[in-house]
C-alpha cells in the first residue's frame, strides 16, 4: 500500500468515526512534484520546484453532499477536513444527482520511468542548452519541466486504488526580426526528449517566417501542423466530448452518427499520462471517441453518466460536476500511409515529414503551424475563433512561396473534420504538452479542404 494510499484510508475511518456509520465517503490523497526551468534571450533565468500533498474528502450523509480539501496532513489537518466537510455537508441542500460510490474494481498498473521521477536541474539544463546551441545564434525562449505523481484512493463501499506517473516535456520559440519559429514535445520518459533538433526546427521556422506578406480573408485550404491540431483536440474534448454538456444537449455530439471524416479516429489515452484512476476512484483506460468518423463515445464522471443512462468512463476532476469531465489526453490517429517529402518546407525536421507530404499535395492553400488565444463563440455547434501563430506560409502547387502574416479566424470545429473535409492525415503523430502538467495531446498534421480566415491580425 502506498503511503497516499494509506492517508486516504486514515482520513476515511476517522469520517466513519465522526460522521457515523451510514454516511457515504471518499478520499484521494495525491503527492505532486513539479520542477521547471525556464529561458528567455537564450539563457536560464528561473529554475523552481514544488512539492504537495493534498487529501480531498467527498462526503455524502443524509442525503446531502459536500467536498473539501487539505495540505496540512497531520493528525489535527486531517481531523478538521472531516470536521469542516462534515459542518458543510449539514447545510448544504439535498444533493438529487447523487450517483452513489465506486464500487470495488481493479485499477491497471501503466508502465512508470524511474528517472523522468528524478529528473534533475542539471538534466533540463542540458535539453535547454541543446535547443539553444542549435538555434544557431537566434534568440530563443521557453521551458523545459518535469513532474511526478503519486495517488491513492479509498471509499467506503470497498474501491482502493493506487498509481504513481511521471511527465517530461519542453516547449521552445527562436526569434528572427520578430518571426518566430516554435518546437514542442512532450512524454513519460525524459530521454524521449532531445533539445537539438528541437531548437533546429524552431529555428528554421523563424528564419522561414520573415518578410511575411498580406492575404484577404476567405476561406483557405490548410495543413495544420500537429501543434495547430492539439487546439481542435483541446476544445474538442473540453465542449464537444464533456459527459455534461451531452447531458444537457449542449454538446455537437450524437453517438453512433458519422460526424467525422472516415480518416479520422480519436481515442482518450490516459494510461501513462496521468493516474489510473480518477478523484471519484473509477479505473481509466483506452476510450475510443470517435472510430473511423463515426462518434463513439463522451468522457464521464457519476454524474454525467447517471444522466446520460450510462456508466463513467474515468473522468471525474476536482470540478468536473461543475465544468463537466474532460478527457485532457485525446489522441488523434495518424495515417497508416507514406509519407512523401517536399524540399521547399520551411520545417526539414524529421518529424515534420508527414506535414511536407500534405502541402506537396495543396494546390493553393496555408500550411498553419500554431493556433492561440482560441475562444468559444457557440458552443452547441463548436464555432471558434482565434488567432494562427509561430509561422504561416502560402503554397501553391505543392510549394511554399511566402511566408504569410498572421490571421484571426472563426471555424466550426466539428465541421472542419467532418466527411469529406479531410483530404489527408500525417503519417507521424506527435505527442505535444499543454500549458499545464499532466495534460497531453497526441496528433499528426491535418490536410483540411476549408479553414475559415476572417482577418488579418495586424488590423
Amino acid at each position: 500500500m502506498s503511503s497516499e494510499q494509506n492517508l486516504a484510508g486514515r482520513v476515511v475511518e476517522l469520517t466513519r468515526h465522526l460522521a457515523g456509520a451510514g454516511a457515504e465517503a471518499e478520499v484521494v490523497a495525491v503527492h505532486s512534484a513539479d520542477a521547471l526551468t525556464r529561458f528567455a534571450n537564450s539563457a536560464i533565468h528561473q529554475n523552481v520546484a514544488e512539492a504537495t500533498t493534498t487529501v480531498r474528502l467527498r462526503l455524502h450523509v443524509d442525503g446531502r453532499t459536500a467536498g473539501g480539501s487539505t495540505t496540512v496532513t497531520d493528525a489535527d489537518g486531517l481531523r478538521s477536513l472531516v470536521e469542516r466537510t462534515i459542518a458543510a455537508a449539514r447545510l448544504c441542500p439535498p444533493d438529487q444527482a447523487w450517483s452513489g460510490l465506486t464500487p470495488s474494481s481493479a485499477v491497471p498498473a501503466p508502465d512508470f520511468d524511474e528517472p523522468t521521477a528524478a529528473a534533475t536541474p542539471q538534466q533540463r539544463a542540458d535539453l535547454v542548452r541543446d535547443f539553444v546551441d542549435a538555434a544557431e545564434g537566434l534568440e530563443t525562449a521557453g521551458f523545459c519541466r518535469t513532474s511526478y505523481t503519486s495517488g491513492g484512493y479509498v471509499n467506503t463501499a470497498g474501491q482502493t486504488a493506487h498509481g504513481r506517473t511521471a511527465e517530461a516535456a519542453m516547449d521552445g520559440i527562436a526569434r528572427l526580426d520578430g518571426a518566430d519559429g516554435v518546437s514542442r514535445r512532450a512524454s513519460g520518459r525524459i530521454s524521449d526528449l532531445d533539445g537539438a533538433p528541437m531548437g533546429a526546427r524552431a529555428a528554421a521556422k523563424a528564419r522561414a517566417a520573415g518578410r511575411a506578406i498580406e492575404l484577404p480573408p476567405g476561406h483557405y485550404e490548410v495543413v495544420l501542423e500537429p501543434t495547430a491540431v492539439a487546439d481542435l483536440l483541446d476544445n474538442l474534448a473540453g465542449f464537444g466530448f464533456n459527459g455534461k454538456a451531452f447531458a444537457q444537449q449542449q454538446s455537437f455530439a450524437a453517438l453512433g452518427t458519422t460526424q467525422f471524416d472516415p480518416t479520422i479516429t480519436i481515442t482518450d489515452e490516459p494510461l501513462g499520462a496521468t493516474l489510473p484512476f480518477d478523484i471519484e476512484g473509477t479505473p481509466r483506460d483506452t476510450l475510443v471517441l470517435v472510430e473511423n468518423g463515426v462518434t463513439r463515445a463522451v468522457s464521464h464522471d457519476r454524474t454525467s453518466a447517471a444522466a446520460a443512462g450510462t456508466v463513467s468512463t474515468g473522468h471525474a476532476g476536482a470540478a468536473s460536476r461543475s465544468w463537466g469531465p474532460i478527457a485532457h489526453n485525446l489522441h488523434l490517429h495518424a495515417s497508416a500511409g507514406a509519407a512523401a517529402t517536399s524540399p521547399s518546407s520551411p520545417d526539414r525536421s524529421p518529424t515534420a515529414s508527414s506535414a511536407r507530404a500534405l502541402v506537396a499535395g495543396m494546390r493553393r492553400g496555408l500550411l498553419i503551424t500554431d493556433f492561440w488565444y482560441t475562444r468559444v463563440l457557440d458552443q452547441k455547434s463548436l464555432v471558434i475563433t482565434g488567432l494562427t501563430r509561430n509561422g504561416v506560409w502560402l503554397v501553391e502547387d505543392g510549394e511554399v512561396t511566402a511566408a504569410v502574416g498572421n490571421m484571426r479566424f472563426t471555424q466550426n470545429y466539428p465541421q472542419a473534420l467532418g466527411p469529406g473535409s479531410v483530404l489527408g492525415v500525417g503519417t507521424t503523430a506527435v505527442s505535444l504538452p499543454d500549458r499545464w502538467s499532466g495534460v497531453r495531446y497526441t496528433a499528426p498534421a491535418l490536410h483540411l479542404a476549408s479553414w475559415n480566415l476572417t482577418g488579418n491580425a495586424s488590423g
